[in-house]
């Protein structure tokens, strides 16, 4: 990890400190603790506990899952424009990432409450935990161009991913331990799998202390009344749907997100469901599916950290979306357990290095000082994508009589788009706006 260093001293202002090692760490730890929650409650356990034992396999379940995340995606962009002004107005990242945090963590404890029948209970609460953590993503990306010059983004954000999928496969782990060992304490799954969210909760605020305690805010608080703040936060957010941005091509680069992302939030929401519902994956055999996903999942994280830095952040994307779409068509195609753990762990991979590219060239179109504002929106288009993605798996899976596959390679259409759109993105241009340096200013590297 000797490449995890300072990269630079992001502004020259008079008594801003220059990054600190243990900042990149204290960033980069922040993945690790909050990829636990995605990963154990959205995608790996709760999501199939839900769908199974809380709604009792009915029909409608699956929608109802993902009708929940949507309404929880949904508050995230209302938030995203006016809560990233704010942050930036008031220099105050840190104090809003501690108290989204503290919501999700106790909200995830509170799913221990959670039985058969429960059916209210646990949407409400999944609503409200799903929100506080996709406001926490947008607040700790907004820190990524404080932290890293332009040219080392996107492997500070690769290693992000990857300590967050490391910290998800060590949580995961220790819940299938938890799964599996129930018999043998007496208990059942059921009840083993409510104890892992007491124990993701717990881990979920832990693991992030050394982000509050390490990581500085260096944006100096020039505070604005509330009112200009709300006025401008609806200026923004119909300029970038309108696609009438200061920064067209960051628009353009929002579009195509919304697009593959709701590609890859499908797969994160609905893995456990689709491997035991479609597959006939047991509990422990579909954890231990996502925990082997994960491991790749990080390794792609890394590998593309380091590799778009050097062929450029749309090159990667464009490559990891190639690869989408073979996972998906393999996924889709096939129940075949060899094909399935291949078509899995490319999706791994793939969804590590997409993420990763993605957020890395959000930071590269970034303007200095917009940061959270930026950030803000791009948490708006991936929560727009989360909204789509899922809900129209939900849908179609439910109107096609719980036919998984289908509704899984539909999902492909989202990566398609995403690449179409990818294409009309000029990456160089939008440096140039985001500097203000025009079209006239020295070429920068396109990919």
């Amino acid at each position: 990890m000797a490449a995890l260093r300072p990269l630079r001293r992001p502004y020259a202002d008079p008594g801003i400190a220059p990054v600190q090692r243990r900042e990149l760490w204290a960033w980069a730890g922040f993945d690790f603790a909050n990829s636990g929650y995605t990963t154990v409650v959205i995608t790996a356990i709760f999501s199939a506990y839900f769908v199974g034992v809380v709604a009792g396999d009915a029909g409608w379940a699956t929608f109802a899952w993902t009708a929940a995340l949507s309404v929880s995606y949904l508050l995230v962009m209302a938030m995203a424009p006016l809560l990233g002004l704010y942050a930036d107005a008031h220099a105050c990242k840190r104090k809003l990432l501690l108290a989204t945090t503290a919501v999700c963590s106790l909200g995830t404890a509170a799913l221990w409450l959670c039985g058969p029948g429960d059916v209210a209970l646990a949407l409400v609460l999944i609503v409200i935990t799903n929100t506080a953590f996709g406001t926490g993503e947008n607040l700790i990306a907004a820190f990524l161009p404080e932290l890293a010059d332009d040219e080392g983004m996107g492997r500070l954000s690769g290693y992000g991913w990857a300590f967050g999928y490391f910290g998800a496969v060590l949580l995961l782990a220790a819940c299938l331990w938890w799964v599996q060992g129930a018999a043998v304490r007496g208990s059942d799954t059921g009840t083993a799998v409510r104890d892992t969210m007491l124990l993701t909760g717990a881990t979920v605020f832990l693991a992030a202390l050394p982000t509050f305690l390490l990581l500085r805010e260096r944006i100096v608080a020039t505070p604005r009344a509330f009112v200009a703040l709300w006025r401008e936060s609806r200026q923004r957010w119909r300029g970038i749907l309108g696609g009438a941005s200061d920064l067209p091509q960051l628009g353009r680069f929002l579009a195509c997100i919304v697009a593959y992302q709701a590609g890859v939030g499908t797969v994160i929401a609905v893995a456990a469901i689709y491997a035991q519902q479609a597959l006939g994956f047991t509990t422990a055999e579909s954890i231990t599916l996502i925990l082997a996903v994960n491991i790749t999942a990080a390794v792609g994280a890394m590998a593309f950290g380091q590799l778009q830095d050097r062929i450029g952040h749309r090159n990667a994307l464009a490559l990891s979306l190639l690869g989408w779409l073979v996972a998906i068509g393999l996924l889709a195609l096939s129940e075949a357990r060899p094909v399935v753990w291949v078509a899995a762990n490319l999706a791994g991979v793939c969804m590590g290095a997409s993420q990763s590219a993605g957020r890395a060239l959000v930071g590269y179109l970034c303007p200095p000082r917009r940061e959270a504002e930026v950030f803000g929106l791009w948490g708006l288009a991936v929560k727009a994508s989360m909204v789509l993605g899922p809900l129209a798996y939900g849908a179609i899976s439910w109107v096609a009589g719980g036919r998984h596959a289908l509704a899984m390679l539909a999902t492909s259409g989202f990566f398609v788009v995403g690449l179409i759109l990818l294409y009309r993105v000029d990456v160089a241009q939008g440096r140039r706006e985001a500097l203000g340096t025009g079209p006239a200013a020295p070429p920068v590297k396109a990919g």
